[in-house]
C-alpha cells in the first residue's frame, strides 16, 4: 500500500486547525487504497498551535509534526517537511483552507497515471483585492519574460510531488529560496488541474505587501541575471547618449559662440546619472548579500521537537543522513 505525506506549513493557524483537519478525514477516509501521514510544520507559532496538533495526534496516529526552533518562514518551513516526509508522493497544503483538500482524490489519480507533479492552478481568487491579483499577474509576466525557466503562473504551493521530484528538492538548499520557481527547475512530468480558491477559513493572512515584495525579489535574484544586464545596458547606452550630447555642445559653443548651458541643466543631468548609478548599485547590492548569505554555509533550520523527541540531526545534517541511508540501502542490496 502506497503512503502519501500531507504536508501543512502552520504559523499562528490555531483558528482554523480543527477544520483542517475535519477536512481532510473526510477525505483520506474517502480513498482507503492509501495510508497517509498528515505531517504538520510548526514554524515558531506563538498561539496555541503547537498544543492543538499534540492534542490531535493523541487522538490519530496518522498525525505527526515538526516544531521549528523559531519562526523561518514559510519557504524553509516546507523543506523541513520535504526533508521529514515519508510518503511515496507528499501533497503540500496551506493551512488556511483556501486550497480545497477535496481536489485530493483528483491530484493522486493522475499521479498514479504517471504524472510528477501535479499541481493546482488559480481559476480565480476569492477574497483577494483588485491590486493583489493585477500585481501578481504582473510580477509572473514579467518573471517569465526575464526567466529561461517556465514559471508557472496563478500556482501556489498546493500540489502533489512523487518521491524523486521531492528527492530533487531535498538537494537543493539555498538558504533564500524561493520554491515555485524551485517546482518548475526541477522538471519532471508535469499535470495542471484547475480550482477557484476559497477565501481563509479563519484567521488573517501572514502575507502583507511586505512580504510579498521581498517574496518577488527572491524570484527575481533566484532564477534570472537579467535585472544585472540591464543595468549594464542602460549604463551603456546613457554612455552613449552622453557622448554625443557633449560633442554636440562642444561644436555649438565652436561655431555659434554659444555660451555652455547653465546651472539648470547640469543639475538635470548629475542627478539623472547620479539615480542610475544608485539603482544599478542597489541590483548589484541585492546579488551580492545572496551570495554573502550563501557562503556562511549555516544549517536552513532547527528542530525543536518532532513526534514529542528532541532532535540532534537537523539542516543540512538531515541531508547527510538521507545520503548514507541511500548508500546503506545500495549496498545492502
Amino acid at each position: 500500500m502506497k503512503r502519501i505525506t500531507i504536508l501543512v506549513p502552520a504559523y499562528n493557524e490555531e483558528a482554523v486547525l480543527h477544520k483542517l483537519y475535519d477536512r481532510l478525514k473526510e477525505v483520506i477516509k474517502s480513498i482507503p487504497a492509501y495510508q497517509f501521514e498528515i505531517l504538520f510544520i510548526n514554524d515558531g507559532s506563538k498561539d496555541n498551535t503547537l498544543s492543538i496538533i499534540k492534542k490531535m495526534r493523541e487522538r490519530d496516529k496518522r498525525i505527526s509534526y515538526v516544531n521549528l526552533s523559531r519562526n523561518f518562514g514559510k519557504e524553509i518551513a516546507m523543506l523541513a517537511g520535504i526533508d521529514h516526509a515519508k510518503g511515496d508522493g507528499v501533497i503540500i497544503i496551506d493551512a488556511d483552507l483556501q486550497d480545497p483538500p477535496e481536489l485530493i482524490p483528483e491530484m493522486i489519480k493522475y499521479w498514479e497515471m504517471g504524472y510528477d507533479d501535479v499541481y493546482a492552478k488559480r481559476r480565480s481568487r476569492s477574497g483577494e483585492t483588485w491590486f493583489k491579483k493585477w500585481s501578481s499577474a504582473t510580477f509572473y509576466k514579467t518573471l517569465q519574460k526575464m526567466s529561461r525557466i517556465p514559471i508557472q503562473e496563478n500556482t501556489g504551493d498546493f500540489r502533489l510531488l512523487d518521491r524523486r521530484c521531492i528527492e530533487a528538492l531535498k538537494q537543493i538548499r539555498e538558504a533564500q529560496r524561493y520554491t515555485k520557481g524551485m517546482f518548475s527547475w526541477i522538471g519532471y512530468n508535469k499535470k495542471e488541474i484547475l480550482f477557484d480558491r476559497d477565501p481563509r477559513a479563519a484567521g488573517e493572512t501572514k502575507w502583507n505587501y511586505s512580504k510579498l515584495v521581498d517574496l518577488a525579489i527572491e524570484g527575481v535574484t533566484s532564477f534570472t541575471t537579467a535585472p544585472l544586464r540591464l543595468s549594464a545596458f542602460c549604463g551603456f547606452f546613457i554612455s552613449i547618449c552622453s557622448f554625443f550630447y557633449i560633442i554636440w555642445i562642444i561644436a555649438k559653443t565652436l561655431l555659434y559662440g554659444e555660451p555652455v548651458a547653465g546651472y539648470p541643466s547640469l543639475m538635470t543631468v548629475i542627478l539623472f546619472l547620479g539615480g542610475i548609478q544608485l539603482i544599478s548599485l542597489g541590483i548589484i547590492g541585492e546579488y551580492l548579500g545572496r551570495i554573502f548569505n550563501e557562503t556562511k554555509n549555516r544549517p536552513l533550520y532547527f528542530v525543536e521537537e518532532y513526534n514529542n523527541e528532541k532532535v540532534l540531526n537537523q539542516g543540512k545534517q538531515v541531508q547527510v543522513v538521507n545520503r548514507f541511508t541511500r548508500h546503506l540501502n545500495r549496498g545492502r542490496a
